[in-house]
This record gives structure tokens, C-alpha cells and sequence, in this order.
């Protein structure tokens, strides 16, 4: 029972440490205008959350051969209120850019200290406990649009970030307190030397690398514009774009706890690529989706697709690695894969500065993700791809 107590503080914590990272989605039209930038401005805003994400992980997986994961998860939150802090006093896009970087910092660290901290909690069902971790980091993404939308409301952006940095001040205390009283597993001890566990894994860590990395890219530079997406291309006012994208955002809801289980089941490479191509087929559909019906139920598809992808990545890797080795190749995986996603928003920003037009940009994005997911299938036709970590 303690264990699940920890569980559910983990998840709480993980509910606004994602809320982090995606709180700039919604935000980067009203910061657009009030801030006066454009839009390559606030996409890089957006790209240094994925950023800050990406540059702590691997040092992390190192910090987590030498100190227990539950003090790492105690001082991102610390960190993290900290950065919220800052971004609410901030008095403009550049202070605002530092305070994205650092709260992607810290969100990045939580990550590879937390999610093997949950597969060693219950090792008989890793892919289902990730999956509703994941599910409740999901809340936040489904939430930030709404949440945004209340905020401005009665306030103004800063509020956003005042009230993101009381919650994680409530969130990291209660997971302290938990994290006392719980007989912890010692699975992590054993991880002692990173370069070694890299050394011995790095054919799952590139495989990690390979099945994820154009994907996140592309999908960093789709949801952190879908708002302005929907609004130019399908003609919808910003309040039902918003509500839109929190409806793509809630498909990854019940993505992450069947994908989890469904991980935890077939065969995971093949699973893995059977996700791929439902995500480039829903971004070709969603270029061609015309009227608000047709753009909801193709931006449901896509929702569900994506999100499913990443309990299966992480059961893939978690899932198989031994415990002398799960965080420190984790890490690696999870660093180098943040820093292919992270340039998707300020790609997609310069194109559209740029006056490419978004379905333009978006379709020849699905197109580029048919050709690597042909070479991937072949790759595991032909037995390039491990199907688990070595022993």
C-alpha cells in the first residue's frame, strides 16, 4: 500500500511538472501580443522548454549513479517552483526565455529520475504503471488550455505562473512525506556506472533514438502551433481552437493506459511501428480534414496515436533493461532523444515567418515520415532492430 501512496504522489508530481512544459502551447499567441515579438519569438520560447528538457538528462542518469532517485525527484520540484517563480516576474520575452529554459531543465531531470523510480515500483507490470503515469502527465496537457484560458481570465499570463508555482510547492511536499514512509526498492543500486551501461546497451538506446526522434520532432512543431494551425488553415476562432487541441491532448488519456497495458503484451518493436504509421496517416488526414467535425475526429486520432507511442518507447527500454543499467541508459536514450525533438517549434515558427503555408509544412512532414517509417520496417524485417536490452 505504500508503494501505491508513493505512486500517487509521483503522479501528482508529474501533473505539473508536464504542465511545464506544455503550458507555452496555449500561451503563444496571447504572449505573442502582449509582448509585442513574432512568431519565430515565441516559438523559440516553446523550443527551450524541449531544450532545458533535453540538456539535464544525461548528467541526470549520471547524478543517479551516485544519490537515491527520490532526492532527485525532491529538488526538480524545489527547482521547478523556483523557475515558475521566476516566469511570473518576468518583464519580458527574454527573461521569459530563461525562465522556459529552466523549467525545462528541471522537468527534464524529473523525468529520468521518476519513470525508472515507477518501472522498479512495480516491476511485474511495467508498461502499465508508466502508462498511467503517463496518463496523469496527460491531465496537465489536456488541462493547460483550459487552465490558460481560466487564467487570463481573471488575470494575466503572469498569473499562470503564480498559480503553477503554488501547486508545485504542494505537489513536491506531499511526495517528501511519502517518499519516508515508503520502503523504496534498491533495484537502483546496482546502477553504478553509466559509460559501462551505455557501452553494453547502445544498440536499444540507438534503436530508442531512431523509432522516436523525426516523429517527436515533427509533433513538438504540430501541437505548440496548433492553436494558430487551426485558427489559419480550418478557419476556426482561437477559444474553439483551444478547446480543440485540449481535445487532442485528452485522446492521449486513455492512449497512455491501453498503450501501457498493449505494451506490456505483443511483441513491442512491431507495436512501435504500427503507431508510427497511424501517426503519419492522422497528419495527412488532418491536412485534408475540412469543416470543425471532420478536424475534431482526425485531431482525436492523432492525439491517441502519438500518446500511445510513448509508454510503448518507454516499456520498450524500461521494460527490458536490467537494473545495473536502467537509468544511466535511459538517460542516454532520453537526452539524445530530447535534443532531436527540441527544434520542431522554431522550425515550424521560421518556416511560417517565412510565409510557408501550415499544410504545406504539415504534409510534407507525414511525407518525410512515410519514407523513415519504410526504412524502419525493413530494418526489423531484416533483424537490425533488438527486440529487448541485453542481459
Amino acid at each position: 500500500m505504500s508503494r501505491r501512496r508513493l505512486f500517487g504522489s509521483l503522479c501528482a508530481m508529474v501533473l505539473v511538472v508536464n504542465l511545464g512544459r506544455v503550458v507555452y502551447a496555449p500561451l503563444l499567441e496571447p504572449l505573442r501580443r502582449a509582448l509585442s515579438v513574432d512568431a519565430a519569438a515565441v516559438g523559440l520560447l516553446a523550443s527551450l522548454v524541449w531544450v532545458g528538457s533535453a540538456v539535464p538528462r544525461i548528467p541526470t542518469g549520471y547524478l543517479l549513479t551516485k544519490v537515491p532517485r527520490h532526492y532527485v525527484v525532491l529538488g526538480t520540484g524545489l527547482t521547478l517552483a523556483a523557475a515558475t517563480g521566476l516566469a511570473s516576474v518576468a518583464p519580458g520575452i527574454r527573461a521569459l526565455q530563461v525562465a522556459a529554459l529552466l523549467m525545462g531543465v528541471t522537468g527534464g531531470a524529473y523525468f529520468i529520475a521518476a519513470n525508472p523510480l515507477v518501472s522498479e515500483l512495480f516491476p511485474a507490470k511495467v508498461g502499465l504503471a508508466l502508462g498511467v503515469h503517463g496518463m496523469a502527465a496527460q491531465t496537465a496537457a489536456v488541462g493547460a488550455p483550459l487552465f490558460v484560458t481560466w487564467a487570463l481570465g481573471v488575470g494575466t499570463w503572469e498569473t499562470v505562473f503564480q498559480v503553477m508555482a503554488a501547486g508545485v510547492l504542494a505537489a513536491t511536499v506531499a511526495f517528501t512525506v511519502l517518499a519516508w514512509r515508503t520502503d523504496l526498492p534498491e533495484a537502483g543500486t546496482e546502477d553504478r556506472e553509466m559509460l559501462t551501461a551505455v557501452h553494453h546497451q547502445w544498440r536499444i538506446i540507438a534503436a530508442g533514438v531512431v523509432l522516436l526522434g523525426l516523429t517527436g520532432f515533427v509533433w513538438q512543431g504540430v501541437f505548440n502551433f496548433y492553436v494558430g494551425y487551426l485558427t489559419a488553415a480550418k478557419d476556426l476562432a482561437e477559444p474553439a481552437a483551444n478547446r480543440v487541441l485540449s481535445v487532442t491532448f485528452a485522446a492521449g488519456l486513455p492512449a497512455f493506459g491501453i498503450s501501457g497495458r498493449l505494451a506490456d503484451r505483443l511483441p513491442v518493436v512491431p507495436y512501435i511501428l504500427v503507431l508510427l504509421g497511424g501517426f503519419v496517416a492522422a497528419l495527412f488526414a488532418l491536412t485534408a480534414a475540412s469543416g470543425v467535425l471532420a478536424v475534431v475526429a482526425v485531431s482525436l486520432l492523432l492525439g491517441y496515436v502519438i500518446h500511445s507511442l510513448f509508454p510503448a518507447i518507454d516499456t520498450y527500454l524500461l521494460g527490458s533493461l536490467p537494473d545495473r543499467h536502467r537509468a544511466s541508459a535511459y538517460a542516454a536514450f532520453s537526452g539524445t532523444i530530447m535534443f532531436v525533438q527540441a527544434g520542431g517549434s522554431w522550425a515550424v515558427g521560421g518556416l511560417r515567418d517565412a510565409g510557408v503555408p501550415f499544410d504545406t509544412l504539415f504534409g510534407g512532414a507525414a511525407a518525410a515520415l512515410g519514407v523513415v517509417l519504410l526504412v524502419l520496417v525493413a530494418g526489423y524485417v531484416a533483424g537490425l532492430f533488438p527486440t529487448s536490452a541485453r542481459e
